[in-house]
């Protein structure tokens, strides 16, 4: 006789364990015996289990997320979910949110908490990147103007100089002339583009008709670029950084911003309204809120077994479904005997013509028939 059992099973880590064959025969009393010397069926699940083993499939939302009532700042909040679980929550999609929100005890939570957004101020870099043009503590020169940069509405991400040589951030979608630069071995070019381009633009023009956007590395290189700025003028140099970032370096896009937010000063850390719609706020970091960590979900297994049962009882009707519904049982205590964990379900597949089991015999001739 031969049966198809569905196994659907959650299994928790990265390390798979292994599975040893299950022993099972159908008795008059529908229990399966143990201790014994393998039967037929041992033999066949022992074969197909060591073989295809249990393959993974990734479930639809990877993350289970945790609600922590008590408050912390942004850093003390990212500390703990690292330590408990695996970060500050991420959220790719509206459809994660929706989760989020519905599941948090509004009562707890009204007042907004931390989620692992956060925009890296200090994230300052050149368009030019690389190493060998720079010695040591170039990357890092800056003439700001007092003040500056002071990121306005958390949307100045890229640098212009006045023509004191000052610095300042800007909006990179607007336009300015740009001064690129032409490298040739130690010896640096800057030159003045006389058309405004957005400082994207700008960087895509001067890599292509030049070397880069320019560089400037220390306090004479400051002044050479100042030289071909116009009185009152302003222009892009190549200094930008990265905007809003995951404090699990994910990359997502997914944003959720309240009506006027971000609005920027010093508020760089975000919190989700969970209290209400789930709407974004930026605020200061150092405020005592509670948070959401974030961990990943069990993964999903599902695999298909067919296997072959001796019946000892001849009046025994294996499609019985109380002797169907008495073998899941067997099978899933034996299933968590051999260290499967997790939520296991358990089910028949039947055959078109409604039964799970069919004799052998009659199995061969039907294929005969077949053919």
């Amino acid at each position: 006789m031969m049966m198809e059992v569905t196994v659907r099973g959650t299994r928790r880590g990265r390390g798979e364990r292994e599975m040893t064959a299950l022993a099972a025969t159908a008795e008059g009393e529908r229990k399966l015996r143990t201790n014994r010397e393998p039967t037929k069926m041992d033999a066949v699940l022992l074969l197909i289990m060591a073989a295809s083993g249990l393959s993974a499939v990734s479930s639809h939302v990877p993350r289970q997320y945790h609600v922590v009532s008590d408050l912390k700042n942004m850093t003390e909040a990212q500390r703990y979910c690292r330590e408990k679980y695996t970060d500050l929550a991420t959220i790719d999609n509206m459809e994660e949110m929706r989760i989020l929100n519905d599941t948090a005890d509004k009562s707890k939570v009204s007042n907004g908490v931390w989620i692992g957004l956060y925009e890296d101020v200090n994230s300052w870099r050149w368009s030019l990147s690389h190493t060998s043009f720079y010695k040591d503590g170039e990357t890092e020169f800056r003439q700001w103007w007092t003040g500056e940069p002071n990121n306005y509405k958390n949307r100045e991400h890229c640098a212009q100089m006045f023509g004191d040589g000052r610095w300042g951030d800007n909006v990179c979608k607007r336009s300015f002339w740009p001064v690129c630069m032409d490298v040739r071995g130690l010896k640096v070019t800057f030159v003045l583009i006389e058309t405004p381009m957005t400082w994207t633009e700008a960087q895509s023009y001067c890599r292509d008709h030049h070397t880069d956007l320019a560089s400037v590395r220390n306090t004479a290189e400051n002044q050479e670029v100042k030289d071909l700025v116009p009185s009152g003028g302003i222009v892009w140099i190549g200094l930008f950084r990265d905007s809003w970032k995951w404090s699990d370096g994910s990359n997502s896009s997914f944003r959720y911003w309240d009506q006027g937010e971000p609005d920027g000063g010093s508020e760089v850390c975000v919190v989700a309204n969970l209290g209400r719609d789930g709407k974004w706020w930026d605020v200061p970091c150092g405020q005592k809120r509670p948070f959401v960590c974030y961990s990943p979900l069990p993964t999903t297994t599902r695999q298909v077994i067919k296997v072959r049962l001796e019946r000892k009882d001849s009046s025994l009707d294996l499609n019985d479904p109380a002797v169907l519904e008495q073998m899941l049982k067997e099978f899933k205590q034996r299933l968590k005997d051999q260290g499967v964990d997790g939520d296991v379900k358990l089910s028949w597949r039947k055959q078109s013509d409604g039964k799970v089991f069919h004799k052998e015999e009659e199995t061969k001739k039907k294929k005969k028939d077949e053919l």
